[in-house]
């Protein structure tokens, strides 16, 4: 059974392939080729290269293929030689492919030119957002503090769990203290690997409450 994902507000791009975004110019077309069946949920996506958050995007176009049937012209379009030279660095990222296994080609406009951090991004994310995405990628958390970022999604509510735990909204400084140890992870996850290279891409469902671009509240402001 061939494996669908789903591509939600964050498009991962490797350093190389830098160059070819900043060249292409607002306005412009490029491509990017992915293996698998790639399911774009939003038509804006914001394409992170390098550390940071490049550029923002707009999907105009989504190609299913199988290998074979991958030409020179898709080898140029996204910045090859030719097929050959297409396919080698494929497997050199994916490791051995075959002829029939699907490939996704994501035809992509330029809008705008960015430079924010992953951080920046990341910080922008509120506590339940945190929450739920330290459960969804299980970072090394202590069982105790699982439970209360569990609790953190169930009330929706740093306040009203302050007072369900401790009596007190007093204490939400030891929830705080929790979600931003989960965030510190996340990040270092997101550093280490490319674990979180398809941060939303894995359950559609929860990615539409996980993965908000929000640029009008910090973490801080909310906790």
């Amino acid at each position: 059974m061939e494996r669908t994902v789903y591509l939600g507000r964050h498009l991962m791009l490797r350093s190389s392939y830098l160059k070819k975004i900043l060249e292409c110019g607002v306005g412009g077309i490029t491509r990017t080729i992915r293996i698998g069946i790639v399911k774009p949920k939003f038509r804006e996506v914001f394409i992170h290269s390098g550390g940071k958050v490049v550029a923002k995007a707009e999907i105009v176009r989504t190609i299913y293929k199988r290998v074979r049937d991958l030409t020179d012209d898709d080898a140029r379009l996204d910045g090859f030689a030719n097929r050959r030279e297409l396919i080698r660095e494929l497997e050199r990222i994916y490791g051995r492919i075959r002829p029939t296994t699907p490939v996704t080609i994501l035809e992509l406009r330029i809008l705008e030119y960015l430079d924010l951090s992953d951080e920046d991004v990341n910080a922008k994310l509120s506590p339940i957002e945190i929450a739920r995405l330290a459960l969804y990628y299980n970072v090394p958390l202590s069982e105790e503090e699982k439970k209360i970022l569990r609790q953190l999604t169930e009330t929706g509510s740093l306040r009203k769990l302050a007072l369900k735990l401790y009596g007190t909204i007093e204490k939400r400084w030891i929830i705080r203290k929790v979600v931003r140890k989960a965030l510190k992870l996340l990040q270092e996850l997101q550093g280490q690997s490319s674990k979180l290279s398809n941060l939303d891409e894995r359950n559609p469902a929860e990615s539409e409450k996980t993965l908000v671009h929000n640029t009008d509240r910090t973490m801080q402001s909310k906790m």
